[in-house]
């Protein structure tokens, strides 16, 4: 049976592949249970700061959110099957375990997403 210790590699991965946006995004949390990143400023269209993603530990897996998927439903076309296999509800993936893959996917994934934002100018 596994602990939320055993989950903390696995935290510390999906932690890393949103640490390259902090520079350009707001750290809303960074605990040993959940990092999280908003844009930095209310963009015209949603006149508020806006969710990017986090990652957070559960009980029996680390949940990675990664917004711009819910805004951007085409950045899911052409995502591989065992990706999509971890993904619940529209912009949450669950790991058990570590698979480096599926984890580079997921960084690609994120990239492509931050890109998005950029593009529509919800991220300067």
């Amino acid at each position: 049976m596994s602990s939320v210790k055993d989950f903390e590699p696995i935290f510390q991965r999906l932690r890393s592949i949103l640490q390259p946006f902090e520079k350009r995004l707001t750290v809303t949390a960074d605990t040993t249970e959940g990092y999280s990143l908003d844009t930095p400023f209310a963009s015209e269209k949603y006149q508020k700061p806006l969710f990017f993603g986090a990652a957070q530990m559960k009980k029996n897996y680390v949940s990675f959110y990664l917004m711009p998927v819910y805004i951007y439903p085409d950045l899911l076309n052409g995502m591989s099957p065992e990706l999509r296999k971890r993904m619940q509800g529209k912009s949450c993936f669950n790991f058990s375990k570590l698979d480096e893959a599926l984890l580079a996917e997921l960084a690609m994934l994120t990239q492509t997403g931050f890109d998005h934002y950029v593009a529509d100018e919800l991220v300067r």
